[in-house]
This record gives structure tokens, sequence and C-alpha cells, in this order.
């Protein structure tokens, strides 16, 4: 799963950023990089996906 969401986050950034943290500020604020470019919404949504899992692992949790 975790390979599928970088790859979305890549391909359509705001899906992968809602598949990540669901709908939320982070959200909005990936909606409106990506209108203002696909590069800069697929930077935010990979960096938020890739702290989402840092965050997971320091955490301990599995998913």
């Amino acid at each position: 799963m975790k390979l599928v969401r970088f790859l979305l986050g890549l391909l359509l950034p705001p899906l992968g950023v809602f598949l990540t943290v669901g709908v939320g500020p982070t959200f909005i604020i990936n909606v409106l990089l990506t209108l203002l470019g696909w590069l800069p919404g697929s930077i935010h949504a990979v960096w938020v996906i890739a702290k989402h899992e840092e965050q997971l692992s320091r955490d301990g949790s599995v998913y």
C-alpha cells in the first residue's frame, strides 16, 4: 500500500494525500498547490506521505 500511495502522490497528488491523511487542511493545501501546477502538488504529496510513514514507524504502528 505504501508504494501505491507514493505512486499516486506523484501521478495524482490530491488522491495520494487523501488516502494518507484524509480530508483536512493538508488535503486542501495539496489541492491548491496542484491547481498552481502539477510539480508543487506532487512534491507536497510525496513529502506528506513520507512524513506520515516516518511517524508511523516512529510510533511503532504497522499499516
